[in-house]
């Protein structure tokens, strides 16, 4: 079957958060987005922050991050419906902000999603997500990728980010690797 990225369904913003102001991101004018496929899904894919999902006419489209993913996922042979993108940030930043202190407070949601869902596997996609996620600024996902790793009694794998792999064409042999372990741990369940 010939691979068509496809606009995956948004989950809506739980309604005691959607206001949410702690960060200072709102002041950004992004909308908050809490994720988009399938929340009920066994693999929660982690993201750094969520990227454009409209052009400037407010129609929806798969950007290049959702489609280099989309199409690992494809290749590997994941059903799509199995599948859950998330961000460690849930607005998308469009100047410069206090990094370290924003995503320690947008990580809560995060952590919330997981307790609510309990995913069975997890992948952080890009450092940025790794780090955050582990609250560590020293591992990498070269370092890190190709194992598994617990968190929190969650299976963990990591992979560096579709945008990485879509400006650097040799990384995407490499992600698709990490993406076929993702499914032989997931197919093995």
């Amino acid at each position: 079957m010939k691979f068509q990225p496809i606009t995956l369904k948004e989950d809506p913003v739980p309604q005691e958060i959607a206001d949410c102001e702690k960060c200072g991101l709102y002041k950004h004018g992004s909308r908050m987005i809490w994720g988009e496929g399938n929340p009920n899904g066994d693999i929660y894919v982690i993201l750094d922050n969520p990227g454009a999902r409209e052009d400037r006419e407010g129609n929806p489209f798969v950007c290049g991050t959702r489609e280099t993913l989309q199409q690992a996922i494809h290749e590997v042979n994941i059903p799509i419906d199995k599948v859950y993108v998330t961000f460690i940030l849930k607005r998308r930043p469009t100047r410069a902000y206090e990094k370290t202190c924003t995503r320690s407070i947008c990580i809560q949601h995060l952590k919330f999603q997981l307790e609510e869902h309990t995913p069975k596997l997890l992948i952080c996609l890009g450092n940025v997500a790794l780090q955050s996620f582990y609250d560590n600024e020293e591992i990498t996902v070269k370092a890190w990728r190709q194992h598994w790793h617990e968190i929190n009694g969650y299976p963990l794998a990591t992979s560096y980010h579709p945008l990485a792999v879509r400006r650097n064409k040799h990384l995407f042999s490499y992600f698709l690797e990490d993406w076929k372990m993702v499914f032989d741990r997931w197919n093995k369940r």
